[in-house]
């Protein structure tokens, strides 16, 4: 059988990754190390998956061997185990075909989380906040690791514009689904006529780029120091601690002024530049192909309207695949897996009937 073939290869693969983990001169090298580690991490589920599929083959063919007793009760219970276990190789069966699907090369990447206040202005701001605390709450609930990188504030305790970064295990298999434009429909706090506005906010979400990914020639670099701005503590105003990096061949700038210490400020600014530069990189790509893969979801696009969140309805629709939910305040609160999941199944169901149609 063909699957199961693959399925051989995948476990004999991550069986020698566990063997080269074990290695002394794998283990002092850090880089290489990591590598086997993540690409085992990628393998982990499909292995999970492929030995409890032959546990319950081998249980299904033993509950087939009792049909053959002679006492009509075994013959009940047997024939009951045959039926259940029939289901769920069916749908080990299914969940392995998908596993299998060719992966996203930057699934298991942390990513840059940019969120970026659009037309709506104050009203704009304050949602951009709120998305903000959503995908904190959101990162929370999973175990991720979110740190601020930047940060431009609104008067009214929005944002302009927040840049962070988001670390832990497959964060970008899940928040690429989060670039686009989001919608909010609700009555502004700054509105005393009680009319509803529409406002939008823009979230950009770039796989984080590690060195080896994009390099960057020094003479390439404009690096400018200039002085904090804005709230904050005594170093504000007083000292060349904040950092604008500008990418010459491109013109991509960068700036960061979160840190008291202007080296924190410059490592900061090139994480952010470096995955702006592999996302720019990406894009292009991908418009080289197809006018199709541009408009998929993750490609870089992201001029098109994902989301709208209806505060006075309660309701959270995704335009992409037409789902709708009467669920906000749950899902502003971190519970973000309500509309993800649906997504990630309706994009893995697409993706398995066109390896179907090719095959």
């Amino acid at each position: 059988m063909d699957l199961e073939r693959k399925l051989d290869a995948v476990e004999a693969r991550y069986e020698e990754l566990g063997r080269l983990m074990s290695d002394p001169e794998v283990n002092a090298n850090p880089r290489r190390f990591q590598e086997c580690a993540r690409e085992s991490a990628s393998l982990e589920e499909v292995v999970g998956l492929y030995r409890e599929f032959r546990k319950v083959s081998s249980d299904l063919a033993g509950a087939r061997e009792m049909l053959r007793e002679s006492d009509p009760e075994i013959r009940e219970m047997a024939q009951a185990d045959v039926e259940s276990l029939s289901a769920r190789i069916e749908d080990l069966e299914f969940r392995l075909k998908i596993a299998l699907l060719p992966k996203d090369p930057n699934d298991s990447k942390d990513v840059i989380l940019e969120i970026r206040a659009g037309t709506g202005g104050e009203e704009a701001g304050l949602f951009a906040a709120d998305l903000f605390r959503m995908y904190t709450r959101y990162a929370e609930r999973r175990g991720w690791r979110m740190e601020i990188l930047s940060a431009s504030e609104t008067g009214l305790g929005g944002y302009k514009e927040i840049v962070c970064g988001l670390s832990g295990r497959d964060v970008y298999s899940r928040m690429k689904f989060e670039s686009g434009v989001h919608r909010v429909q609700r009555v502004p706090a700054t509105e005393a006529q009680g009319r509803i506005h529409t406002s939008a906010v823009t979230v950009a979400v770039l796989p984080e780029a590690e060195e080896v990914d994009v390099q960057i020639a020094d003479k390439d670099l404009r690096i400018d120091v200039f002085r904090s701005s804005g709230p904050g503590g005594q170093s504000v105003n007083t000292t060349d601690s904040a950092v604008r990096i500008t990418h010459l061949p491109t013109g991509i700038s960068v700036s960061c002024q979160d840190e008291k210490s202007q080296l924190k400020n410059k490592i900061k600014a090139m994480k952010v530049l470096r995955s702006r530069l592999l996302d720019a990189a990406q894009a292009a790509q991908a418009a080289e192909i197809s006018e199709a893969r541009r408009a998929m979801v993750g490609s870089g696009d992201r001029s098109a309207k994902i989301r709208t969140y209806n505060f006075p309805q309660s309701r959270i629709t995704d335009h992409r695949i037409g789902l709708t939910i009467y669920n906000l305040q749950s899902v502003i609160d971190g519970g973000l897996d309500e509309l993800l999941d649906p997504l990630i199944s309706h994009y893995q169901a697409e993706a398995l009937q066109g390896a179907t149609r090719e095959s």
